[in-house]
């Protein structure tokens, strides 16, 4: 695939998860891709990977001078940003009343301040090259909640309401802003989850009861949200902005109340 070539790229969260498969994406699209993550160790075992065309830096998301330092390392090195993927990200469980406020602050910081900090820093850079593309990562659960996880959906839903804002705001620009919202999908946050609530049960276990959860009977892979991305991020997409992409599985086409047999 060349569908990327000559095209820089940042990722967030990317050496972990749908991160790491999205900068997978764009590397085998011949792409230019820095990918940030808050964790050496994974960057450097994603680099090992990834091949010569990826830099790494250590960065955190809730940090202006750490994605102003993204926004200027991708325009040194490969000259400019073309492409935004906004994936880092963190769950925490519990209600308002459970949650306290440095957990409720932490979440909305990474997963809601860490968006609008990479795009404030990257959107000058995208103007310079005529243009650009962002994808943030949300969730189902932007639409849709489950119970206990009151400050990951509240962040979730607040990711898709900047996505809308800044796709006005820079639509003349020729920048689009999308997000695409996965269901459950097999990364290591959603392991973490299954790990947390096994109960007597295995993670694995847990991971395949969540799957039959989607009509598809499964949960997702991260391949599978990382080509959804590189579409919206591509030159076929450029007449969409401002949308919400559920790659679900089927979860929200599904209600609660079905026919008896």
């Amino acid at each position: 695939m060349s569908d990327f070539a000559g095209k820089s790229v940042i990722v967030t969260g990317g050496s972990l998860g749908m991160g790491l498969a999205c900068a997978t994406r764009f590397v085998q699209g011949g792409a230019d891709v820095l990918i940030v993550a808050n964790d050496k160790a994974s960057i450097e075992t994603a680099l090992a990977s990834l091949g010569p065309q990826v830099r790494g830096l250590v960065g955190d998301v809730r940090k202006a001078a750490d994605m102003q330092a993204a926004a200027a390392e991708a325009a040194s090195a490969f000259g400019g940003v073309d492409i935004l993927v906004c994936c880092a990200g963190i769950q925490r469980y519990g209600t308002v009343v459970e949650t306290p406020e440095e957990v409720w602050d932490d979440v909305l910081d990474v997963n809601l301040k860490g968006i609008y900090l990479a795009a404030k820093y990257a959107i000058p850079e995208m103007r310079k090259r005529g243009g650009g593309a962002i994808v943030a990562i949300s969730s189902v659960q932007a639409f849709a909640s489950q119970t206990s996880v009151a400050a990951y959906t509240a962040s979730k839903g607040g990711i898709n309401a900047l996505v809308r804002a800044m796709a006005l705001d820079h639509a003349g620009e020729n920048i689009t802003v999308n997000s695409v919202c996965p269901a459950s999908v097999d990364t290591p946050m959603l392991r973490w989850a299954a790990d947390l609530y096994k109960g007597d049960s295995t993670a694995e276990a847990t991971l395949a009861a969540w799957g039959k959860g989607h009509p598809i009977g499964r949960i997702g892979q991260p391949w599978e949200i990382a080509e959804a991305v590189a579409f919206l991020a591509g030159d076929k997409a450029r007449f969409i902005t401002g949308s919400d992409f559920k790659i679900d599985g089927g979860v929200m086409a599904k209600l609660g109340i079905v026919l008896p047999e």
